[in-house]
């Protein structure tokens, strides 16, 4: 009988790894050989953080447009890149099912970008940052989530 292999992504806004499980018994271990990495710099180091101004007829002035936490938008991204990365795994059928492990707002982003297909196989989601830990730690923390 085929193992059924549960994929988990430990993510944070700018860095994930996606470990794997075959079964009660069988621990953690690394799903992929790398891990994911995104450069954020803080939204000051994007250049101007307020919107342009124009000085419109009669003296009036308006401004160009809203303000763009560009941060914000960088974690939007990889946590997107992520999707597309479990996506494109899934439908290659390299995991059964799939464990979340991601801050609140990660978790939301993640969730957000997620077709039907993807979102049907997510067993449990786990609203934690846990990159810092190494699979034995992390193992303890999904006791709940999974049984390894």
């Amino acid at each position: 009988m085929k193992p059924r292999i549960t994929w988990i992504l430990v993510a944070d806004g700018a860095r994930a790894r996606i470990v794997r499980n075959e079964g009660p018994g069988k621990g953690l271990s690394a799903a992929l050989d790398y891990e994911f990495a995104a450069s954020h710099a803080p939204t000051r180091d994007f250049g101007a953080d307020k919107p342009g101004r124009s000085q419109g007829g009669g003296g009036a002035s308006h401004a160009k447009a809203g303000k763009v936490d560009w941060h914000t938008f960088e974690k939007q991204l990889f946590a997107q890149e992520m999707v597309k990365v479990l996506d494109d795994a899934h439908g290659k059928g390299a995991f059964d099912s799939l464990v979340l492990v991601a801050p609140p707002k990660t978790l939301g982003e993640l969730r957000k970008g997620m077709n039907g297909k993807l979102s049907e196989v997510v067993r449990a989601e786990v609203g934690k940052d846990l990159t810092h830990l190494n699979l034995h730690d992390l193992a303890e923390h999904l006791a709940d989530a999974i049984l390894l």
